[in-house]
């Protein structure tokens, strides 16, 4: 109704649906949520038929999207940091006070799914999870949840810039360094995001 009616608040309306059914859908944490997002706010807007339908869909530049989700690592608790960024960010056009708004409307609306089913749910839960049947389903939720971060990291990766054999080199080694330090060492994954958003802005001063 916000969006058909064109209502004066559509767009915290539309940002509050989007962030809350985030919330309700996601099984695994913040590395399911970035692609979740990245189809709402960065790939489905550049669809023509869908701006034809909708001109005020919200939509987030892939550039900001990418720092965000980059920035976020080095934050406790990435799946409220990526939420709030995320939704001051797809309200930053609308001035300060929005942006604010848009900060909370975006950890709240991720937030609120999760507390309803603690609230009322975690007491059936408790029971039903002793069940075999349940038990195994969560077996396969898991695995599904890791085939979606694969298949994610390959269909983000479509955006890297790779223009030459150097660009593709410099990514697949920052993959590849990346993972060794999360595989065999202890050193926290905040302090290799700061090292490579260090790295990044010297690549680029030079």
């Amino acid at each position: 109704m916000a969006r058909k009616e064109n209502w004066r608040t559509r767009r915290p309306l539309n940002l509050f649906e989007n962030t809350y059914r985030f919330g309700s859908l996601v099984f695994g944490g913040g590395n399911v949520l970035i692609p979740m997002m990245y189809e709402q706010f960065v790939a489905r807007p550049e669809s023509q038929q869908l701006i034809h339908r909708n001109p005020n869909v919200i939509r987030i530049d892939k550039g900001d999207f990418y720092s965000g989700a980059g920035i976020v690592r080095a934050i406790p608790g990435p799946v409220f940091s990526v939420a709030a960024y995320m939704g001051g960010i797809a309200m930053k056009d609308k001035g300060t006070m929005m942006q604010i708004l848009g900060c909370f409307i975006g950890a709240t609306g991720i937030f609120l799914p999760s507390a309803l089913l603690v609230l009322f749910f975690y007491p059936i839960w408790y029971n039903l999870k002793k069940y075999a049947i349940v038990y195994r389903a969560l077996e396969g939720i898991n695995a599904v949840v890791v085939g979606i971060i694969i298949a994610s990291a390959l269909y983000m990766m479509k955006d890297f810039y790779l223009v030459s054999w150097k660009d593709i080199a410099i990514n697949l080694a920052a993959i590849a360094i990346t993972w060794a330090l999360l595989s065999l060492t202890r050193l926290p994954s905040p302090v290799i995001v700061v090292i490579w958003l260090l790295l990044g802005w010297a690549m680029v001063s030079v």
